[in-house]
């Protein structure tokens, strides 16, 4: 996938009527009830939070195979880590010292929950959603995030499908940190590609 992708995966739009017309289908069917789909959220965002990505960009900023596999396997990165099965695919994309990355949901709002934790209320604005693709170097300096003229920006559209997270690059001066105080560098925003780190 490439910058600017606008691939199918928003078909479900409006979200939240087509997420109830399934959950009361499978209530229907007698395969789960109101009480258990509520349980399953509440254990899924008991245990989301930004803590969870920022673990794994610390583990990849510290270990070159798990760096590797993250890059090129995002969901057996999250498994290793102990996320289990994500129901998406996990795209992790890289910024480097010439290149940086952002990602959006330009339809709805996408975002993988479970690693990040709930997503921003600017992450699910009509503004943000737009602009990004549009003008994704104004957006960023909104964000207080200034780049050189010449590095390259990729906006990345999370869909149903795949979702994205950025590895940010690791700041100087932090080669002495343990993976815990390393983690404890890495923000939301920098995970999502508005911030740094």
């Amino acid at each position: 996938m490439s910058e600017h992708d606008h691939g199918d995966g928003h078909d479900d739009v409006p979200v939240a009527a087509r997420v109830r017309r399934l959950e009361e289908r499978l209530i229907a069917a007698g395969l789960a009830s109101d009480e258990e789909l509520d349980a399953f959220l509440g254990t899924l965002y008991a245990s989301a939070a930004p803590v969870n990505g920022a673990r794994m960009a610390a583990r990849a900023w510290t270990d070159p195979q798990y760096r590797e596999l993250l890059l090129s396997d995002g969901n057996a990165a999250a498994a290793e880590s102990g996320f289990g099965t994500l129901g998406y695919q996990l795209r992790v994309v890289e910024n480097t010292r010439v290149s940086h990355n952002v990602i959006v949901c330009t339809l709805c709002s996408c975002y993988p929950v479970s690693l990040l934790g709930p997503s921003p209320g600017w992450y699910k604005s009509f503004a943000y959603r737009s602009r990004t693709v549009r003008e994704p170097r104004s957006v960023l300096a909104e964000f207080g995030v200034t780049l050189p003229a010449d590095t390259r920006i990729s906006v990345w559209d999370s869909t149903s499908e795949a979702r994205y997270m950025v590895l940010p690059v690791r700041p100087a001066g932090t080669e002495g940190l343990s993976a815990e105080d390393l983690a404890a560098l890495v923000t939301l925003n920098g995970l999502i590609g508005t911030a740094l780190v």
